[in-house]
């Protein structure tokens, strides 16, 4: 292994897009290896890479690490942006925790149909713009950060969130000026910034390339409904 990280899926966001963004706030330099063949993805499967038989995978510090949770957190202590003490740690969790449960709803829509993905998209908006935005406008109103006074893998997890849902409705925080404001606070951060500008590792909005090479992958993925 070398001394750089390298992670291990498709060319495309999916699960391991949050790591990518977390790497690069980190001001972390990746590499990856995409995975493109049902051949690639056996030979990791045969050589016991992916412990519970499934990607992401992220090689790092020696370790061959798999499920996206523990993925995340560990880079997050690393890296120092999973706060200073145990209950920041805790808010922490519970913040990502809901991000995440919105960032899910995004997650399956490239493989929807035509139909589904509109049903779908109503849905998204509903559920940030109902749900999931309030609570981070309240958090936000007497603060710079989600969590203490420094930034942290909630706020990186947030942004990314956020700039998820404004690509299915461009206008979406128009009713949150404190998530307007925390958009720019954190987008102007330098690592965020350059992981935002052309040519970075970030990954565009899931095309049919991607879902074809998933489904031919990993051979699922065909029958995925709205909710």
């Amino acid at each position: 292994m070398s001394g750089k990280p390298k992670l291990y899926y498709f060319n495309g966001r999916g699960k391991m897009e949050s790591i990518r963004w977390l790497l690069a706030a980190a001001g972390v330099e990746f590499e990856e290896e995409f995975l493109e063949t049902r051949e690639q993805y056996e030979k990791l499967l045969q050589g016991g890479s992916l412990l519970f038989q499934q990607v992401p995978m992220v090689e790092i510090d020696g370790m061959r690490m798999v499920q996206t949770r523990a993925i995340l957190s560990y880079i997050a202590a690393k890296y120092n942006l999973y706060g200073k003490d145990l209950k920041e740690r805790a808010l922490i969790d519970m913040y990502v925790g809901g991000t995440d449960d919105l960032m899910g709803f995004i997650l399956m829509f490239p493989f929807l149909s035509a139909e589904d993905k509109e049903k779908q998209r109503a849905f998204i908006v509903q559920k940030a713009t109902s749900r999931y935005f309030p609570v981070y406008e309240k958090v936000l109103k007497d603060h710079d950060f989600l969590v203490g006074n420094s930034f942290s893998w909630a706020d990186v997890h947030l942004l990314e969130a956020i700039l998820m849902v404004e690509e299915k409705k461009s206008d979406v925080l128009s009713g949150f000026p404190q998530l307007q404001a925390f958009k720019a606070r954190i987008s102007s951060i330098p690592t965020i910034k350059k992981f935002l500008e052309p040519g970075s590792q970030r990954k565009p909005v899931p095309d049919d390339k991607y879902v074809e090479t998933v489904r031919r992958v990993l051979r699922m993925y065909y029958d995925v409904k709205a909710n």
